[in-house]
C-alpha cells in the first residue's frame, strides 16, 4: 500500500485517466454529479477482474437507471484495455496506462510490486464526489459487485 485509505465522507482525489474510447478524463469530475463507482483492477490477465468487469457490464442498464456511472482503471496498455472492453461489451469508461504509484498514493490502494499493478480496489461515490464506501483488497479476491452497489445506492437514496 502506498498511501492511506480513503474514509467515508472524504472527497475522492482528482485522478487523470486515458480512456479506451479516446481522450483523457479526470475522475471524479467525469462522473458529473452522478453517483459513481471507481474500480481499480489488476489487469486483463486476472480472471477475477474480468468477472467483475463483465458483471458491471451486464448491470449497465440497472446502474444507469439509478444514475450510477462506472469508471474502471488499470495499468494495462491501451490495446489490452480496448480488447477487454470489446470482449465484455463494456459501455462504461475504461481507463488504461494508469500511474499505479500516483493513484495508490492518492487512494491507499494496495499494489503488486513486480509486475507493478493495482490490487482490486473499489469506491462508491456520492454525486458530490465523496466516498460513501470503499473496498480494499490486498490480493485477487474481495471486490465490489454490481448487485451490492445497486442495493446500496437504493438504500442511500431512500434515506437521503
Amino acid at each position: 500500500m502506498s498511501g492511506s485509505f480513503l474514509n467515508n465522507g472524504e472527497l475522492f482525489p482528482a485522478i487523470p485517466a486515458d480512456a479506451v474510447a479516446g481522450g483523457a478524463v479526470v475522475v471524479p469530475e467525469y462522473l458529473g454529479g452522478s453517483y459513481g463507482v471507481v474500480l481499480l483492477y489488476r489487469g486483463a490477465w486476472c480472471p477475477y477482474c474480468n468477472a467483475q468487469l463483465a458483471a458491471f457490464a451486464r448491470a449497465h442498464d440497472t446502474l444507469a437507471a439509478l444514475d450510477v456511472k462506472v469508471v474502471a482503471l488499470s495499468a494495462d496498455d491501451g490495446a489490452t484495455a480496448a480488447a477487454t472492453v470489446e470482449k465484455y461489451g463494456i459501455r462504461f469508461l475504461v481507463g488504461h496506462s494508469a500511474d499505479v504509484d500516483r493513484i495508490a498514493a492518492a487512494t491507499g490502494a494496495y499494489v503488486n510490486e513486480e509486475p507493478r499493478h493495482f490490487h482490486t480496489t473499489g469506491f462508491v461515490l456520492d454525486p458530490d464526489g465523496r466516498v460513501i464506501t470503499a473496498v480494499y483488497s490486498s490480493g485477487a479476491i474481495g471486490r465490489l459487485v454490481p448487485d451490492d452497489v445497486a442495493g446500496f445506492i437504493r438504500y442511500v437514496k431512500s434515506h437521503a
